[in-house]
């Protein structure tokens, strides 16, 4: 028995499902052909009949919860949806108009590519849609883009590609080249399962696979996040006047390394409002030693990204593809004008043949480059084990927080002690000597703020992250007021003064 064939919403119908209800307002105008020939006039004719439109876009604005957001969408029925020039004007102007008025812009492409009819200057049209896009982002305003069934050819390849956040219709054909034309060029059909939605999550190209209906959601919560930052101070958190305990070094490892102390996912679920999780580097990485995420701790949001603790069934051990993705999160904070929040709980860096050829050394250096000279504010919070490159390539920050028995050290102790002793029985002597725990990190200045532990975060997982999330709102809201250029100032002078010696 054949499975019903999956009906895919038009343009009209997908922008009445996601927007509420009477709210659409088109900013179409009348489309000026070019000079068709006799067979492309047809063509037009009888894509207007059967669509209903009079081109393969369908540009205006419209409310979701609420909120004024500008959209284009693709009319698949109407030429399967490609891009002339026509279609590629009409949605420029879209988007120039929304950059003009400071909207968001939600995208919903569904198209083979650019139109075959038009040739060459129709192909051309997807770099001034494409400049379009560039400016509206670089204005700071967020690009989001769903992704429908299908979307292939030079539309995946400019404006369904560009998205801060993107998501995908389930099952949605995507890819560069379709695969009626790969079987049509090499004679063989295109390997299954590849150019779909599904794995394309897998790969870490997109953010998530949701239904139509899903989607108002997602971007009620992505604009609340991204356009929600207050500036009323914050009340100074309790935390603030949290002193070092005098817990040795080697206890607060060993209490570090205990598996239910909560991570990155726990202070997220307890502290954290409208998690928005993102998913791989965009560009075909997915590691899964690293969570990027955009949230809101009280009324300061911001984008996170930090490292995920190692379950027992899957190694999550910290790989380059994982700076990768973490410099993704870079990118976002200074584009969107979020401050950046890293959150350091790792073991060290992977240490194997993939890891070396895939340049984490350089992943390393290349996150310090970013992080010291990132144009927005910053925020490194040190949550349980922070060891070697894995842990210094997330620390440079405007503030760093640290829980009570964290730690930083430029090897796990027992790899200091393997070179200095040629053997692990010194790993507790050289954690101490070494000035790894938090109360060496704070008398030294390279912590600012310790929040407490009622004695191990991981008795206490709930109310640890919340006094953890309440810390992390005032270190952002503090920094909200200062400009760009005096954070850089300020953070290049804090690491450059740190060990000294006058």
């Amino acid at each position: 028995m054949t499975e019903p064939k999956t009906r895919h919403l038009s343009a009209a119908e997908l922008i009445a499902v996601v927007l509420d209800d009477g709210s659409f307002s088109s900013w179409d105008q009348p489309v000026v052909d070019p000079d068709p020939d006799e067979a492309y006039r047809l063509d037009l004719a009888k894509a207007r009949q059967k669509s209903g439109s009079d081109e393969s876009v369908l540009t205006g604005e419209g409310l979701i919860r609420g909120r004024r957001v500008a959209i284009v969408v693709s009319e698949f029925a109407f030429l399967a949806g490609s891009i002339g020039l026509s279609a590629a004007d009409r949605i420029v102007d879209a988007i120039e108009r929304a950059t003009r008025d400071g909207l968001p812009v939600l995208a919903g492409p569904a198209s083979g590519g650019t139109r075959m009819q038009e040739g060459t200057l129709a192909f051309l049209s997807m770099v001034k849609i494409t400049a379009a896009v560039r400016a509206h982002r670089e204005a700071g305003h967020p690009y989001l883009v769903y992704l429908r069934h299908p979307t292939t050819g030079g539309v995946m390849a400019s404006w369904g590609s560009l998205g801060h956040v993107t998501v995908a219709e389930p099952g949605a054909l995507l890819g560069f080249l379709g695969p009626r034309v790969y079987e049509a060029l090499y004679g063989k059909k295109f390997p299954e399962n590849v150019q779909v939605a599904e794995n394309l999550f897998n790969q870490g190209l997109i953010d998530a696979v949701v239904p139509p209906e899903q989607l108002p959601e997602i971007v009620d919560r992505a604009l609340t996040i991204l356009t929600g930052t207050a500036t009323t101070p914050v009340a100074v958190p309790a935390t603030m006047q949290v002193r070092p305990v005098p817990t040795g070094a080697w206890a607060s490892i060993q209490i570090s390394r205990n598996p239910r102390r909560p991570d990155l996912r726990q202070l997220l679920a307890y502290g954290a409002h409208d998690v928005l999780p993102l998913n791989g580097t965009g560009e075909g990485e997915n590691d899964p030693g690293l969570m990027l995420a955009m949230a809101r701790f009280g009324q300061q949001s911001c984008i996170v990204l930090g490292h995920i603790r190692p379950r027992p069934s899957r190694d999550t051990t910290m790989g380059p593809g994982s700076l990768r993705e973490a410099r993704r999160g870079m990118r976002l904070a200074e584009e969107l004008g979020l401050p950046l929040l890293t959150v350091i709980d790792t073991a060290g860096a992977a240490l194997s043949k993939e890891s070396e050829e895939g340049g984490m050394a350089g992943e390393i250096a290349r996150s310090l480059h970013e992080l010291i000279g990132l144009r927005s504010a910053s925020v490194s919070v040190l949550l349980g084990q922070g060891a070697g490159g894995g842990a210094l390539a997330l620390l440079p920050a405007d503030r760093t927080i640290a829980a009570q028995h964290s730690w930083l050290s430029p090897l796990p102790p027992e790899g200091a002690s393997a070179i200095v002793h040629r053997t692990t029985e010194f790993a507790p002597a050289m954690s101490e000597a070494q000035g790894v725990n938090v109360a060496s990190l704070f008398a030294k200045g390279i912590v600012d703020h310790i929040v407490d532990e009622r004695p191990d975060a991981a008795e206490e997982g709930r109310a640890f992250c919340q006094r953890m999330a309440a810390a992390i709102e005032y270190e952002l809201s503090t920094l909200a007021s200062v400009p760009v250029d005096e954070l850089l100032t300020r953070r290049v002078s804090k690491f450059r003064a740190m060990g000294r010696r006058t």
